[in-house]
């Protein structure tokens, strides 16, 4: 099948072919998909599968990139995150619920997400997509109304793709590269509850190990170095791709810091006009939280609310987000430094999963003991690329 083009524009061939043409495990249902978003298809379909089966529950995904942005399970939403996620008064399905959860983590860089559902997508999913800013969707199967509305999203040309939940893939996976042909085993390694149960110190409640299981599933599918927040079900922070580990250990937090102010008081509370969209509330209130408007970001907030502009102050962010607790930290490679427990503290983290082998091992543990948190080490790196 032929994509519209490359990774960019300029690379105007692009295409994809079954190794076994008997067996295809993606079937394109609508629109015409580009490359981009065939690798985010690939990547959130076997997340969204993965943790389905690890969890037993419902998942979704929201990618951008070839990273998920947000990933979830079904879990039923409170009513400060029904307000904050814009869906406060819906009928939500388990589906849609996962969904809501996944890009809700972060929907700054979901925005024109790619999304997976493990489970068939009915009319409650389709009527959520219906009115968020995205560019495809990947799932095993589409009943009959909740199909005919996302085909009309976009002016038709949004991308509908059904996954097979039987296929197989081979054992190697292959990959051409400057004239070069690299192979390796795939990572086949099934994350579950056997990788939760080396504990160091502290003890995992079952929703930290809930938690710790759908981060170790997402890390799988996640550009590394990657370090992400979990809570309830939900990933609420990913640092995915940097050189650094800490760097991603702060990036993630930074994140999980903004969703959490995301049902601040004064966050919930801001009066927008009538006429305001519900992602353009969204948006706003993200960039509320964050503060460093420029001068027309200003104009355009105090000119959508219907209230006076009463920033909210460094202080007031710093105590609201000292009450976050019992964040569940995963890694996909071993924490090499105790600074990465010290930034993870700062953030509400009680529990945290990573693979264990570093020299400083001890260290790592000593600080975890300091802090109260929870560790295990799964014996697992996870790195993609």
């Amino acid at each position: 099948m032929r994509f519209k083009y490359g990774c960019n524009p300029h690379q105007a061939f692009a295409q994809v072919e079954p190794i076994d043409p008997a067996k295809l495990p993606i079937e394109v249902v609508n629109g015409t998909p580009g490359y981009i978003n065939f690798l985010d298809a690939i990547n959130a379909w076997q997340l969204v599968q993965e943790a389905r089966m690890a969890l037993g529950l419902p998942a979704a995904a929201s990618f951008k990139h070839v990273s998920p942005a947000g990933a979830a399970v079904a879990v039923e939403l409170s009513p400060e995150l029904q307000r904050a996620y814009e869906v406060d008064g819906k009928t939500l399905s388990p589906a849609a619920t996962a969904y809501v959860r996944a890009r809700g983590a972060d929907p700054k860089c979901s925005f024109g997400d790619f999304v997976a559902i493990s489970d068939p997508v009915d009319v409650d999913t389709a009527r959520v997509l219906k009115t968020v800013v995205s560019d495809g969707i990947i799932a095993p199967s589409y009943a009959p109304e909740a199909l005919e509305i996302l085909k009309a999203k976009k002016k038709g040309a949004f991308i509908v793709l059904r996954a097979d939940p039987e296929f197989t893939p081979p054992a190697r996976e292959r990959r051409e590269l400057f004239g070069l042909r690299l192979e390796q085993d795939r990572n086949d390694v099934v994350i579950g509850e056997q990788h939760v149960q080396h504990v160091l110190c502290g003890a995992l409640t079952p929703a930290a190990k809930r938690d710790l299981i759908l981060g170790l599933v997402t890390l799988k599918y996640t550009q590394s170095n990657s370090v992400g927040y979990a809570l309830d079900g939900q990933m609420i922070g990913i640092g995915a791709g940097q050189q650094s580990r800490v760097d991603c250990t702060k990036l993630a937090g930074q994140k999980a810091d903004v969703w959490h102010l995301r049902r601040h008081p004064k966050v919930l509370g801001l009066r927008f006009k009538s006429g305001v969209s519900a992602q353009d509330r969204i948006n706003f209130r993200v960039r509320y939280i964050e503060g460093d408007l420029v001068p027309v970001e200003l104009a355009e907030l105090e000119a959508a609310l219907d209230q006076p502009f009463d920033p909210l102050t460094a202080d007031e962010k710093s105590a609201w987000v000292r009450e976050l607790t019992s964040v569940s930290l995963t890694s996909d490679g071993f924490l090499p430094f105790r600074d990465n427990v010290d930034h993870a503290a700062k953030h509400g983290v009680k529990f945290i999963g990573q693979p264990g082998g570093s020299n400083r091992d001890d260290e790592v543990t000593e600080a975890c003991k300091q802090y109260g948190i929870a560790m295990v080490h799964t014996g697992v790196r996870l790195f993609h690329h």
